[in-house]
């Protein structure tokens, strides 16, 4: 015979094991310090800059429309 599951705490754990992991991924989205998204913002920017850098040539009227 197969074992006896509480179907309440069974539904508790799976939703603290769901609320666990959403905290997780949160963390890692927010759970930066004001250098660390400074330095990626700064990066971010310089990545833009370089890369405007490379166009072979600038579209007509200048605001990058066709």
């Amino acid at each position: 015979m197969g074992e006896i599951v509480n179907l309440r705490m069974a539904r508790k754990a799976k939703a603290r094991v769901e609320r666990e992991r959403e905290a997780g991924v949160n963390r890692v989205l927010h759970g930066r310090s004001k250098a660390q998204r400074t330095l990626h913002a700064a990066r971010k920017s310089l990545d833009a800059s370089r890369l405007e850098g490379h166009r072979r040539e600038t579209p007509p009227g200048g605001d990058g429309e066709t």
